[in-house]
């Protein structure tokens, strides 16, 4: 189990970069994709850090609740890789599993 204060600075870490990508929206002439890496990078090492902790914090919850039709609504042409890990970030985030098969595919796809 991971240390509450760690924990703590993951999530503020995952709340920055997630203001950062907002912030970088406002930006109409490119995606900010590398702001949307970076933050699903974090939201990721949090992920593997609160395991299947039912404590998590709620402000983690509410960036990541809703992501893909944020994203979708926020900007008409938004490119297709972010909508994709997304979503994936929010099965991964919210039931445990990564619907993206890397190597992984069951027989017979």
């Amino acid at each position: 189990m991971v240390p509450t204060a760690s924990k703590d600075k993951l999530a503020k870490e995952v709340l920055d970069l997630w203001i950062s990508f907002q912030i970088a929206l406002a930006d109409k002439r490119e995606y900010p994709t590398t702001e949307f890496t970076s933050f699903v990078a974090k939201v990721r090492r949090y992920i593997q850090a609160v395991g299947r902790d039912p404590l998590i914090h709620r402000d983690v919850v509410c960036a990541i609740n809703g992501l893909v039709d944020f994203l979708r609504v926020e900007r008409q042409a938004v490119p297709m890789i972010v909508i994709d890990e997304a979503s994936r970030l929010e099965a991964l985030f919210f039931t445990g599993y990564d619907p993206h098969f890397e190597g992984d595919e069951p027989p017979g796809m």
